[in-house]
C-alpha cells in the first residue's frame, strides 16, 4: 500500500500534469483560431495548414485522453482506491506508478487487458 506522502507526491503530479494539459489546450486553439483565419495564397499553403491542423488534432486528442484518465486518477485519490488495479483489485506497484501515475491496472492486468482488446 502507498503511504500518504507517497499518494500526495502522485497528486501533486497529476494535478501539474493536468495544469499543462489544459495551457496546452487553451494555446492549441489560440493557434487553430490564428491559422483559420490566415488566408492559404495557394495549394501549398492549403495543403501546409490542413497537415497542421491535422497534427495539431491528432495531438490534442491524445492529451485530451490523458487528461480523462489523469481525471480518473485524481478521483481515486479522492475515494482512497489509487494504487488499486480495476481488474485484480490487488496493489499496483510504485514502480509502475512512478512510471505512469495514472495506470488504472498492475502489470500482469495490463497485459490481459491489451490482448483482450487486441482481440
Amino acid at each position: 500500500m502507498l503511504t500518504a506522502e507517497e499518494i500526495a507526491m502522485f497528486k501533486q503530479q497529476l494535478e501539474d500534469r493536468k495544469s499543462k494539459i489544459i495551457n496546452n489546450f487553451q494555446k492549441a486553439n489560440e493557434k487553430l483560431n490564428m491559422m483559420r483565419n490566415q488566408e492559404p495564397k495557394d495549394e501549398g499553403d492549403f495543403a501546409v495548414l490542413s497537415m497542421q491542423t491535422d497534427i495539431d488534432s491528432r495531438i490534442l486528442e491524445a492529451q485530451r485522453e490523458e487528461l480523462n484518465e489523469i481525471e480518473v486518477a485524481l478521483d481515486k485519490i479522492k475515494n482512497g482506491t489509487y494504487g488499486i488495479c480495476e481488474m485484480c483489485e490487488e496493489p499496483i506497484g510504485i514502480e509502475r506508478l512512478k512510471v505512469k501515475n495514472f495506470a488504472r491496472f498492475c502489470i500482469a492486468c495490463r497485459e490481459i487487458n491489451e490482448k483482450e482488446q487486441n482481440n
